[in-house]
């Protein structure tokens, strides 16, 4: 046993050396002191009623069907795929200051078009119908 023993390392009695201590070191120490104690401050940015508009609205959807539902206070809008109603809402109310009553979304799927020998996609789309409150008109230049 005593042959093993040899081999184990052993422990240093020496007293653990302290660090020396930089100005740097200090510094980088105190920040992080203050940092601990300082109460932390969420910013909470408004957003614009202009940028919601313009990120979930794309354009109006002009077409003979879209005229003829205009009769029912209802409007066609290409919208942000990503969008829901509630934000679809939100945005034609703030855009052009209507009552808005209810919003219908219609997802269109890509279709497969061919020019020759090339194959390729037309791009799908959301489309939104947005029924608007009696007596108020949304102008969309046609």
């Amino acid at each position: 046993m005593a042959i093993l023993d040899t081999f184990k390392k052993k422990k240093s009695t020496k007293k653990t050396e302290k660090k020396k201590e930089t100005p740097a070191i200090r510094v980088a120490e105190k920040i992080k002191e203050k940092k601990e104690s300082a109460p932390i401050v969420h910013k909470i940015e408004k957003k614009d009623s202009s940028q919601l508009a313009a990120r979930i609205l794309k354009s109006p959807h002009i077409t003979e069907k879209a005229m003829s539902l205009g009769k029912e206070n209802k409007y066609v809008f290409k919208v942000a795929s990503e969008s829901n109603k509630n934000e679809i809402r939100k945005a034609v109310q703030e855009l052009y200051g209507v009552k808005v009553e209810s919003v219908n979304i219609i997802n269109i799927p890509r279709k497969k078009r061919r020019l020759g020998a090339s194959e390729g996609f037309k791009t799908g789309f959301k489309k939104a119908i947005v029924k608007v409150a009696e007596g108020e008109k949304i102008e969309i230049g046609v």
